[in-house]
């Protein structure tokens, strides 16, 4: 069995339908597909959980990639571990979640952007 690109293009729709939140944490565990939220969601310094710009975009494929970009305005001291992908401004289902290899620090008066990318394969 195997998905088209014409089946990519329309998942990859349906991600960007449902999926347009985005989410900051400083947890450092790894990733698990059991997982329901971050480990240590950011709720406070402008880093709160928002809504991002949504799109597809073509990673091999013409709209294999469901992609979700936000910029947040910081307002205070943080170290960012993990990001998240959600469908809903609280609570909700978390669709993707990303350690990452490197932190990221940032203080009053930073922007930090996230561009998220799930990427379909054949």
């Amino acid at each position: 069995m195997g998905v088209t690109r014409a089946g990519l293009a329309a998942i990859a729709a349906l991600v960007i339908a449902d999926a347009t939140y985005l989410a900051t944490g400083t947890g450092t565990t790894a990733f698990a597909s059991t997982q329901t939220t971050l480990v240590t969601e950011i709720t406070d310094s402008g880093l709160e959980r928002a809504t991002s710009t949504m799109t597809r975009q073509m990673t091999t494929y013409a709209n294999d990639t469901s992609q979700a970009v936000k910029a947040w305005s910081v307002t205070g001291t943080k170290t960012i571990a993990e990001v998240g992908w959600f469908d809903a401004a609280s609570v909700g289902n978390m669709y993707a979640r990303t350690k990452l290899s490197t932190t990221r620090s940032v203080v009053n008066g930073d922007t930090y952007t996230l561009t998220y990318k799930i990427i379909g394969a054949i």
